[in-house]
């Protein structure tokens, strides 16, 4: 294996000694191994143990043989270590006791101070010297801004988005104040980890999708964009890492998704890899997009839909992207059989 390892040599525009695979919620459910260990322990609790964050995000890796390995944490992690009472209730999901709603409340958020996340930092160091040896690059990653003001003022998670979006519509003011605190926190937990070692670095805009182009546009992309242009040369020495977007139903907006400053933009299944480069352009490199549920249809169709996938990538590449990351077009379900993830990889890998 080379020098540069396969997902941040795609990332860059060289040549991968082998197509990366990685799966976004590649660490949890799906896996036996997490369900044990997690088995009396809460979502937060385990996200604030080094110990256990670094053993979670090992398992696919060693079950999967991914090149990415994600840390394992939540999108809520630096808002509780910030002092925001919350807690992730299993089957719901984050719950926020006091829902940001007025100036008062935005007032009142602190900001992130980097001790709080030492735990994050330590498992970060923990996962660099068990993963250093091998082709698999660790992969931190934070919640977009966004996606955070979403839950802290809907007070968890949300169908229509209603007092997100009368926030955002009735007291623009107010709602560019809590994103630019956001953001800082979101800036400050990722440049903990990158200091720590992490090797790439995904933002998650998991509810953009709920945006029009020109709500995004006007209201979310200058914040995004700051966190970007805050992690541009944030690894060693001015060194540059990797920047993955992504969001979940975003196909109407990879053009300005893209425009924000990632490196690598994650495309979920809905639109095609050639369609998603001719939208946006020759530049970044692309990151998905096989649907979750073909996971569950049998390994013959599973086969034809990863060379489906990788042929659009294969095309998008000629049509100017950077390079490809194989991944899903979202997250991995929890009744996902672990085998059949191991065969995609191999599959990836032999393509």
């Amino acid at each position: 294996m080379g020098a540069v390892k396969p997902l941040l040599a795609a990332a860059a525009g060289r040549r991968p000694e082998r197509r990366p695979v990685w799966f976004m919620r590649q660490a949890g459910r799906s896996l036996p191994e997490y369900r044990a260990l997690r088995a009396d322990r809460g979502m937060l609790e385990a996200c604030f143990d080094p110990a256990m964050v670094t053993e979670i995000t090992l398992q696919p890796v060693r079950r999967h043989d991914t090149d990415g390995a994600i840390l394992f944490s939540d999108i809520v992690v630096p808002l509780k270590a910030a002092g925001i009472d919350l807690d992730i209730v299993a089957g719901t999901g984050p719950v926020i006791a006091h829902p940001v709603r007025t100036a008062a409340d935005v007032a009142a958020i602190a900001r992130l101070e980097p001790d709080a996340v030492g735990a994050v930092a330590a498992a970060v160091s923990m996962l660099r010297a068990e993963l250093d040896p091998t082709p698999t690059a660790l992969i931190g990653f934070a919640g977009a801004p966004f996606t955070l003001a979403s839950y802290l003022i809907e007070g968890g998670p949300s169908r229509h988005y209603a007092h997100t979006k009368a926030m955002m519509y009735g007291n623009p003011e107010l709602w560019h104040d809590l994103m630019g605190r956001l953001v800082d926190i979101t800036v400050t937990f990722l440049r903990v980890q990158i200091q720590a070692g992490v090797q790439a670095v995904q933002l998650f805009d998991s509810w953009a999708g709920m945006l029009s182009r020109r709500d995004y546009e006007q209201y979310v992309a200058p914040h995004s964009t700051r966190v970007f242009a805050e992690l541009d040369g944030a690894g060693a020495g001015g060194a540059a890492i990797p920047r993955i977007h992504f969001g979940v139903g975003t196909g109407e907006l990879l053009v300005p998704m893209a425009r924000v400053g990632a490196d690598v933009v994650g495309v979920d299944w809905r639109v095609p890899l050639q369609e998603a480069i001719g939208r946006i352009g020759p530049g970044p490199a692309l990151q998905g997009n096989l649907d979750p549920t073909v996971l569950f249809a049998g390994d013959e169709v599973i086969a034809a839909h990863v060379a489906r996938v990788i042929d659009d990538a294969d095309h998008a590449i000629a049509a100017g992207a950077r390079g490809h990351i194989f991944n899903l077009g979202h997250g991995v379900l929890p009744d996902t059989d672990p085998d059949t993830i191991t065969r995609v990889v191999d599959l990836v890998h032999s393509a």
